[in-house]
């Protein structure tokens, strides 16, 4: 797989939730972490998810803000 988003976190999908046009995907990228990501229906199936299987979350923004906490 090559795409040009620099942000590809490798993970297992843990859980999918289904609905009548979205498909909620929540992927463990390691012992405790986990993101979830919302697709349509036909891509979940396109793609042929199920849980367990190795999969990429490909994060792909124009921006990414940090922010802290006040004191």
């Amino acid at each position: 797989m090559k795409v040009s988003a620099r942000n590809q976190l490798k993970g297992i999908i843990k859980k999918i939730n289904k609905g009548d046009v979205n498909v909620e995907v929540i992927i463990e990228l390691g012992p405790g972490v986990e993101i979830t990501s919302v697709i349509t229906a036909s891509s979940a199936e396109k793609l042929e998810l199920d849980i367990g299987k190795q999969v990429y979350a490909v994060v792909k923004a124009s921006h990414v803000m940090v922010g802290v906490d006040h004191d």
